[in-house]
């Protein structure tokens, strides 16, 4: 079920920059700085935390902390440590928090696992992305086929029983038996989640300088398509439910913690680059490094945080509906009506009916309620056309 409305803050994201190199698709603010520059790193995320509570103090427990990248396991137990102490110094966990890492392969060895595990991390999600060699290296990952191999053996060794597996599809020289054959790989190893996304060719990236997106050896879109229903196809049949537009789970190991995001419920977030959404602002910190440390440095000299407009009502609906109808699960009409009213939801109702006739959206009553959702496949492949209707007219009047 969606979460109430306006929940006060019960997840932290923590973005830990670090990489060996930068994958060729990637525009996330990382850096592949030394050993030094990591210590440093980490001292300041932990004042940031500080800083963070002192200016808006926790009132919940933490239901979930995300350790996302970069590549947080290149952190060292230790520095994983160090972080969670100043975590649990300044906030309440609950016992049955969901704690995730992202990790690489090649960058987690069953030692290294089992010390994040004594620490409390109890789910990893790891970046495999393609299981053909010649794929990995045409991306720029720096891991072989082998060490996704050894990754999950140590994942399994370890005893974590929550691990997720990403994938892309619509890589260059991808064929459909390459994305058949690593769906395969990635259901045989058995995660418990797994998250399946289409390349996307952003600006500025080395792919991004390579190619343009419709451009061979990309392939088509009717491809692209192709590899998304095969998906959506193959992946329910063994056992992981379709839950969101690119999120497959085994029953009860959907992503709790971007589920926060999903709801567009609020989330502290703290590091390089990382976004906040406290208090109806959306607060994005600098994605360099040396203006990232500087801020924080001038944060504690002068007390003053960082700031961004309030979101608005018509705002936080769009968002709220950008997210919340990735879910197959839809969104409570119930709720929308009762955050931010009638006049609202029904220029949202004019505006979702019209793609009724076409079945891709569908209004399911539920008990005293209405569910709105996009009816999957076909709408999720094509949720950017009602997403910009929506937007036209509720932001941009």
């Amino acid at each position: 079920m969606l979460a109430p409305p306006r929940l006060l803050p019960q997840s932290l994201y923590l973005h830990i920059p670090f990489c060996k190199r930068r994958c060729f698709y990637c525009d996330f603010a990382i850096t592949t700085g030394g050993e030094n520059l990591k210590q440093q790193y980490v001292d300041i995320l932990c004042q940031e935390i500080a800083l963070t509570v002192q200016e808006i103090p926790p009132r919940e427990k933490l239901r979930t902390i995300f350790f996302g990248g970069g590549t947080p396991s290149l952190l060292t137990v230790a520095q994983v440590s160090q972080i969670l102490d100043a975590i649990a110094k300044y906030f309440q966990i609950a016992i049955d928090a969901e704690i995730s890492l992202e990790a690489n392969p090649g960058t987690v060895s069953t030692e290294s696992l089992r010390g994040y595990r004594r620490l409390g991390i109890n789910r990893i999600s790891l970046g495999a992305q393609a299981f053909q060699q010649e794929l990995l290296d045409v991306c720029g990952r720096g891991h072989s086929v082998a060490e996704i191999y050894e990754a999950v053996d140590a994942i399994q060794k370890s005893g974590f029983e929550n691990f997720s597996l990403d994938l892309i599809s619509g890589l260059p020289h991808q064929s459909m038996q390459d994305w058949r054959d690593s769906i395969a790989a990635a259901i045989a190893l058995q995660p418990t989640h797994l998250s399946v996304y289409d390349l996307t060719i952003e600006e500025g990236t080395a792919f991004g300088k390579r190619y343009q997106s419709g451009d061979t050896p990309l392939p088509t879109e009717s491809h692209t398509v192709e590899m998304y229903l095969t998906a959506h196809e193959l992946l329910p049949a063994a056992g992981y439910r379709h839950y969101e537009i690119s999120n497959y789970a085994q029953t009860g190991y959907e992503a709790e913690h971007n589920l926060t995001y999903w709801h567009n419920q609020p989330f502290y977030g703290v590091g390089m680059g990382a976004t906040s959404y406290l208090q109806r602002q959306r607060i994005d910190r600098p994605r360099k490094m040396r203006e990232y440390l500087d801020a924080i440095c001038q944060w504690q000299t002068t007390g003053l945080g960082f700031t961004a407009p309030i979101v608005t009502d018509a705002e936080e609906l769009m968002d709220t509906l950008m997210q919340g109808l990735r879910l197959a699960e839809g969104l409570s009409l119930h709720s929308l009506q009762a955050t931010y009213g009638r006049e609202l939801c029904d220029r949202v109702l004019q505006v979702l009916t019209k793609y009724e006739d076409q079945q891709w959206v569908k209004f399911v009553q539920q008990d005293q309620d209405i569910r709105i959702m996009l009816v999957p496949p076909d709408s999720w492949l094509f949720s950017n056309i009602v997403i910009a209707d929506l937007y036209e007219n509720l932001v941009t009047d």
